[in-house]
């Protein structure tokens, strides 16, 4: 009888949070036929669909579904679910409502060793962005956590915000310093520099996705160390974790996510932020449910943003970043000035 009372409730929760996950499902197909079909010149459904299922290469209207529209929309999926679990996982691993990969400086380092390595090494290539970004990533985390660890209070969240906001300052004033002497990288680098999904091809998705694969099966595994140190290292000991490996997992998900992702799209702020906390309000604190919903709703409000950024600017467009950035801004501010966060 006790048996049934304590399982009872966790599985009544299951299956609302299961139809959520199918609904979610639907409201990206509807954001990735938007994605497809409008632009520049809008196309109907019914040209995406047959454009799909009856490629024409002398069609131009299929031109566009296939070499431009879909590539975009494929890199908005993949870097979108990379942002959504790294936001998921720094907040956890720092205990931090308010930490994300940008405002923790991690994006800044990824861009800045991409910068370098356009203006010192002549790299050109998405294979060789994502080394660099890899390491420009590895660097910033590994430097922001340890400064934020000095002292007798060891690692807060605000010290690691603090230190996080600091080292951003101080990747991008080195990256502006880089770029206003170099013509030529700050040619190559400008688009990217804003976060866009313009002007990629498949090329980017297919070199990318080893990478991403090895990262979210990496942060989908760490949903248990998650919810073992959101109730603090002593507890997660006492359950048998291995704190420190379980961190060096979660930081190693974080790095390979947040700099393939970096790599494909340029530095995107604020999704990191914002996705976690909207599945928070569905999902609870749990970290198995928690990570697949960010996983889902932030490459939904990537895409979404995007297509907001083609019709605003008829014909042009703005940058998928900006839009993110105009939105996750007042997002932050809110939830700085919420009392239970700031405490």
């Amino acid at each position: 009888m006790l048996r049934d009372t304590t399982t009872a409730p966790p599985q009544r929760r299951r299956a609302p949070l299961g139809a959520g996950l199918a609904l979610g499902l639907v409201a990206l197909a509807l954001a990735v036929v938007a994605s497809i079909a409008v632009g520049t010149k809008g196309l109907p459904p019914s040209v995406v669909l047959e454009a799909l299922l009856h490629r024409d290469p002398a069609d131009p209207d299929h031109l566009i579904v296939w070499q431009v529209r879909i590539p975009r929309t494929l890199i908005g999926l993949l870097a979108g679910a990379a942002l959504g679990l790294s936001g998921v996982i720094i907040q956890g691993v720092t205990r931090n409502p308010l930490a994300d990969p940008g405002i923790l400086g991690v994006n800044a380092g990824a861009s800045l060793c991409v910068v370098v390595a356009i203006s010192v090494l002549g790299v050109s290539s998405m294979t060789g962005y994502v080394w660099f970004a890899f390491l420009g990533a590895g660097l910033a985390a590994v430097l922001v956590y340890g400064i934020g660890s000095l002292g007798h209070d060891r690692a807060t969240p605000l010290k690691i915000a603090l230190t996080g906001a600091a080292c951003e300052a101080a990747f991008r004033s080195l990256t502006t310093g880089i770029l206003v002497t170099d013509n030529s990288t700050f040619d190559q680098f400008r688009f990217w520099q804003v976060g866009s999904l313009a002007g990629r091809d498949t090329t980017v998705v297919t070199q990318a996705l080893p990478f991403l694969i090895a990262g979210f099966v990496l942060a989908l595994a760490s949903a248990r160390i998650l919810n073992g140190l959101a109730m603090g290292d002593d507890v997660a000991r006492g359950l048998g974790q291995n704190v420190p490996l379980g961190r060096a997992l979660c930081a190693l998900a974080v790095v390979v996510l947040c700099g393939t992702a970096t790599a494909m799209a340029g530095p995107i702020a604020f999704l990191g932020l914002m996705v976690p906390h909207a599945a928070r309000l569905i999902t609870g604190p749990d970290h198995r449910w928690l990570l697949p919903y960010s996983m889902l709703l932030a490459p939904l409000v990537l895409l979404v943003a995007d297509v907001i950024g083609r019709v605003i600017a008829q014909p042009g467009e703005v940058q998928v970043g900006i839009v993110t950035a105009a939105i996750g801004a007042p997002v932050f501010i809110l939830l700085v000035r919420r009392k239970r966060v700031r405490a």
